[in-house]
């Protein structure tokens, strides 16, 4: 039997490194390969030549080859196709203009763009870009802060996407999921074990939830209140010329059936197939799972596609440039998705969760492994910009840990995300934060100070369900109105302590 060698504190230091390199150089891809190639010369015994070739033949080649790694790519790939075609059609920008005839207010101005936001489920970035442009004029007639209106979109983007299997963040998710569960003999379906986590995702949810509860509540605090004062004497001129640089023209009339009837097609192909494979009576296994959402977004863009050529929107060069270029955008995070399979791989050969847990499991109470793991990541994704990477780093050091403390896999996958989406939601550099300010024709800056203190709000209502949920182990049923009543409590506090004006 070969012997299994230890390598202590030697098995700490890619993920280590990760951490540190994603802090300070911001480049996620850079910090994995960086991570992976130290983990892989660790174990070559400080050989780097050795090391190199272990790097791309036992913890990349083996991963892309891999069948499960293989139809997750390529679903990957359809995801980001579809994506780029939905948002072409111009019907998700209908169906937001629909949405928007109907305000006659600035509370339901604010709750008409927040419903906009949950709807485009189907992009972050897509629905920033989306929405922005056509809540902007109605904003600014009613008066409504162009930070409001970036704090909207904001938080109906990824607080959104990271909630529904079906898109690639969830696909993403689940891949890592998968990945850590066969390494640990987990027999836990991917796909179920996403869903089962959903209604422990605080942060996203609250943070969903926080922006009607502003709107109709009619009360703001700290600088947003500021922001939403100074609105009343109309817009600045920094505010007119960002709002030039954002206007989208769009001269061709579009239905929101664009968007509505491949959504229809997407949702009936995954669901026919898993009832012909017995689901509900029976659970669909992850392959299937990938093989029903590959389907159903390759029948959906045909379906889309079709609709676009008849509508004389684009020719079929154009349709099928615009999906072969959807893809293309794919590959940033197809890069990052294959590089954490492969620090995955590299710290299970270490050993390096064994050894935390093993290190830690006599200090840390059980208990606080939900609330550490999300205060972890909320630092990480806040730093480093993107959720993402974060989740790339941390997932599967949750999941370890999760295995090795006895905690539910569901509650800890949930605190990782919900840490991960943090920084995403609001960090300085993230994409969505930018795009956010950019599509609102609001000041980036005063974007970031509007938003943050809400939602800290929303972190730390998260931070104490977890601590409560880690020391109770409650259902989603009973945790989750008990997280809402804390953000509601705190709400209410804020807007007492930070004299909220009635700004709406």
């Amino acid at each position: 039997m070969e012997d299994v060698i230890n390598y202590g504190v030697l098995s700490l230091i890619p993920a280590i490194l990760a951490v540190v390199l994603a802090f300070w150089t911001k480049n996620v891809v850079l910090s994995l390969i960086i991570s992976l190639f130290t983990g892989a010369l660790i174990i070559a015994s400080w050989n780097p030549w050795i090391a190199m070739q272990d790097m791309f033949s036992n913890y990349l080649f083996v991963n892309i080859t891999d069948s499960g790694n293989a139809q997750t790519v390529i679903m990957m790939s359809f995801v980001g196709g579809f994506v780029a075609l939905l948002e072409k059609s111009g019907g998700a920008r209908a169906f937001a203009s629909a949405i928007a005839k109907k305000v006659k207010s600035k509370s339901t101005a604010q709750g008409c763009a927040w419903l906009g936001g949950l709807a485009i489920f189907f992009s972050d970035s897509g629905n920033s870009l989306i929405l922005g442009p056509i809540f902007r004029p109605i904003m600014d007639r009613l008066k409504v802060s162009r930070a409001k209106l970036a704090y909207i979109l904001d938080s109906t983007s990824s607080p959104v996407c990271i909630l529904v299997p079906i898109t690639g963040w969830g696909v993403y998710i689940m891949s890592i999921i998968a990945t850590e569960f066969e390494g640990l003999g987990i027999e836990l379906n991917d796909a179920s074990t996403f869903v089962a986590a959903i209604p422990y995702q605080f942060y996203a949810i609250l943070a969903l939830l926080l922006v009607p509860l502003i709107a109709f509540g009619k009360r703001d605090f700290g600088p947003m209140a500021q922001s939403e004062r100074i609105a009343q004497h109309g817009l600045t001129e920094e505010q007119k010329a960002a709002g030039e640089e954002v206007v989208v023209s769009d001269d061709k009339k579009v239905s929101a059936w664009n968007m509505g009837l491949p959504l229809i097609v997407l949702f009936v192909t995954i669901f026919a197939m898993f009832f012909s494979w017995g689901w509900p009576a029976e659970e669909v296994a992850g392959s299937k799972i990938r093989v029903a959402l590959t389907s159903g977004y390759f029948l959906a863009s045909i379906t889309l596609g079709i609709m676009i050529i008849k509508q004389k929107l684009m020719t079929f060069n154009d349709v099928f440039d615009t999906f072969i270029g959807g893809i293309k955008k794919m590959a940033g995070i197809l890069v990052i998705i294959i590089c954490a399979w492969g620090v995955g791989g590299v710290c299970g050969d270490l050993g390096t969760s064994t050894f935390i847990v093993d290190s830690t499991i006599d200090i840390i109470p059980a208990s606080l492994v939900p609330a550490m793991l999300f205060l972890i990541g909320s630092i990480i994704s806040f730093a480093t910009g993107t959720s993402w990477g974060t989740m790339a780093i941390l997932l599967p050091l949750g999941i370890h840990m999760a295995y090795g403390f006895g905690v539910s896999e569901y509650i800890t996958i949930a605190a990782v995300l919900s840490g991960s989406l943090f920084g995403d939601h609001c960090a300085p550099i993230s994409d969505t934060t930018v795009m956010s300010s950019m599509a609102a024709g609001c000041n980036h800056i005063e974007h970031v100070k509007t938003q943050i203190p809400y939602a800290l709000l929303a972190a730390v209502s998260a931070f104490i369900a977890y601590l409560i949920l880690g020391f109770t182990e409650l259902s989603a049923i009973i945790a989750l109105p008990i997280a809402i009543a804390i953000l509601v409590v705190l709400y209410m506090l804020a807007v007492k302590v930070f004299h909220g004006e009635k700004t709406s």
